[in-house]
């Protein structure tokens, strides 16, 4: 389990990852600026796999790139999207949160840190990811299932769509009065596909 730390302020960075380290987190990741964040979601493990994040701590107040605008430009790239991202602020202002929260924050947690509340934060977010990883799994093995339940359908119809003809004397099969009318078709159709199977006459003989 990986989580992202981004927040200009080392104190706060080492903070937050002793914090987090001594609450028995795995994978405790930091970066100082957006832009060494990007590295970070961007760099590849040896196996060449994309760094695994589970969810995002984003200080809003940051030089260069601030929070929000990190914010929005994470969010737009596709594979970081569904990413839970928890805004970091050392200020309650309304107009900030109701903007992150339009970019597509999750939670917010106000500094000084208060360790209770960060790590109860912390878990609903990851319950939160957890949760759509299963739900797009289970989206993934319905759309898997309704491809095999098309092709199995496509097949069945297929398979209406044969004559029976006796693979011997090639009679087309018919217990009733369209025997006369399956007859004619295959002299029209002779191409048509067939499905085999031995009438009762030439079964006897």
């Amino acid at each position: 389990m990986g989580i992202l730390v981004i927040d200009d302020s080392l104190d706060h960075r080492v903070f937050l990852k002793g914090t987090l380290d001594h609450s028995g987190y795995g994978d405790i990741l930091t970066a100082g600026s957006y832009a060494l964040a990007m590295d970070i979601l961007n760099g590849r493990d040896k196996s060449g796999r994309r760094n695994k994040i589970d969810l995002i701590l984003l200080d809003i107040v940051m030089p260069e790139v601030d929070g929000l605008e990190a914010l929005r430009r994470i969010k737009d790239v596709p594979e970081f999207h569904e990413i839970p991202v928890i805004m970091v602020t050392g200020k309650n202002d309304m107009k900030d949160l109701e903007f992150a929260f339009a970019a597509g924050a999750n939670d917010y947690v106000n500094k000084p840190f208060h360790k209770i509340e960060l790590i109860a934060r912390i878990n609903s977010a990851l319950r939160l990811r957890r949760e759509m990883a299963q739900r797009r799994m289970h989206e993934e093995e319905l759309e898997i299932a309704n491809k095999e339940l098309v092709k199995l359908l496509v097949e069945i119809k297929s398979l209406r769509e044969l004559f029976p003809v006796c693979a011997v004397c090639q009679s087309p099969r018919s217990e009733n009065h369209y025997m006369k009318q399956a007859k004619e078709h295959l002299t029209r159709n002779p191409l048509e596909k067939h499905a085999y199977w031995v009438c009762p006459g030439c079964e006897k003989k």
